[in-house]
């Protein structure tokens, strides 16, 4: 992300040695001790106001402001400001290091960049153009803390993006530089075949990431994982005959994922499935999983090549990789403990079952597993829709807040229609289908 300062009519060029400028100037608010106290100004000085910007930016007022001004002045001189309580260590820390008295304690730009306050928690890659207008919204968790601070220099130095993508790209797909996967698709004609309801509006991707495909193997699985799950939505959706009471419910035990850290701007995509096992879609394109029991690691460089080690056995070249999960899968497991929503075991999982893509929007994230199970998250409700199986197998699970799952066999859904909370969500992950 880049920010730009604007501004700059009072600025000056810096002689040899960082010559210092003995002019009073600028907005008193934002003048640093050694102007007020007509000790010169330098490089320094555009620090300490850097840091009344980043006072003011996160708490809403400047840190200097009195009347009379010879108030302000003392204040500024020795640095005394309203701490702000609400602010997080790391931000108070940054503003106490930028609003040092002495300018040789003040950081330079470069040390700057490296403070924690940049360097930890998450950092848009971009941000969307309502933002100007309202609040932006990112479908992440709280930050995980210091400890990818070493495992994330180690991993960023490996690791590429594997499909980088603009607004343009993801909201407006056929232009120059989209998705090659999606000109092929054909979404559109068979779901106005097939009588399903057709989405009129593609949705804005806040994030997206797939498994890369091997370049020796057979091209169109991407395109093809796409297909079968659009299939799948037009036999929930495909309108049946008119009934009078919503189709009876049942329960059956699932594979899905209860809990997920999207973190793909820097290290990955990490989830947890309902068998205790947790896997990450690396930001390189690589999957790496974690079984239980015993710990077994799957490792998938690309599609359709599998490696599994003991835990004890992982190469150290996949050192690092294997660190971020173990600290994906401790964050997962302590958030399902404190919440109080670690789900009934099911049949563990296949040591080839991956995460072969994701997709998130304002309102829902979508995964999509290598078994055919597409999963869909509501944010704003809380609901949790899963699609597993295929053809006349398919079953459609639905979580609702505080509510028991229900399943729904593919027969109940032709005889009695889908429900209409659960119709709303599926035709949206259309919808995002439809924006690849």
């Amino acid at each position: 992300m880049e920010v730009k300062i604007g501004d700059l009519g009072l600025a000056a060029k810096v002689g040899p040695g960082g010559r210092c400028h003995r002019v009073l100037c600028g907005t008193p608010n934002f003048l640093a001790p050694e102007v007020v106290s007509r000790n010169g100004h330098s490089c320094q000085s555009d620090i300490w106001a850097l840091g009344c910007v980043t006072y003011l930016v996160l708490t809403g007022s400047p840190p200097f402001m009195a009347a009379p001004l010879s108030e302000m002045y003392e204040n500024i001189l020795a640095s005394r400001y309203p701490e702000p309580t609400h602010l997080s260590p790391n931000a108070c820390r940054l503003i106490a290091r930028l609003l040092a008295p002495n300018p040789a304690e003040r950081p330079s730009l470069d040390h700057l960049l490296q403070d924690d306050f940049f360097t930890q928690g998450f950092t848009p890659d971009r941000l969307p153009p309502h933002s100007c207008h309202s609040p932006p919204i990112f479908a992440i968790p709280q930050p995980l803390g210091r400890l990818f601070q070493k495992v994330g220099q180690l991993l960023l130095s490996q690791c590429q993006l594997p499909c980088p993508h603009t607004p343009n790209e993801a909201s407006c797909p056929g232009e120059d530089g989209s998705d090659p996967d999606f000109m092929e698709l054909g979404i559109e004609a068979p779901l106005s075949e097939r009588g399903a309801p057709q989405p009129e509006v593609s949705v804005y991707l806040l994030n997206q990431g797939t498994l890369q495909s091997d370049p020796a193997g057979p091209a169109g699985s991407s395109v093809q994982e796409v297909e079968e799950a659009v299939r799948n939505l037009q036999l929930c959706l495909d309108p049946g005959p008119p009934a009078m009471q919503g189709p009876p419910r049942e329960q059956r035990s699932i594979l899905w994922a209860p809990k997920w850290v999207d973190y793909s701007s820097k290290y990955g995509f990490g989830y947890r499935l309902s068998d205790g096992s947790s896997g990450v879609l690396l930001r390189d394109g690589t999957h790496m999983a974690l079984r239980p029991p015993g710990g077994q690691v799957s490792y998938m460089p690309d599609r359709g090549k599998l490696e599994t080690f003991a835990l004890r056995d992982v190469p150290s070249l996949l050192g690092a990789k294997l660190a971020v999960l173990r600290l994906f899968a401790g964050y997962m497991q302590q958030r399902l403990q404190e919440e109080g929503g670690l789900p009934v075991p099911t049949e563990s999982a296949s040591p080839s079952l991956c995460l072969l893509r994701f997709l998130v929007s304002q309102q829902a994230l979508l995964l999509f597993f290598s078994d055919g199970t597409l999963q869909v998250s509501c944010s704003g409700d809380q609901v949790q829709l899963v699609l597993c199986g295929g053809g006349e197998e398919l079953l459609l699970t639905v979580w609702e807040r505080g509510q028991p799952h229900t399943s729904y066999t593919l027969g109940m859904l032709r005889s009695h229609g889908c429900p209409p909370a659960a119709r709303h969500h599926l035709l949206h992950a259309l919808r995002m289908l439809q924006s690849i």
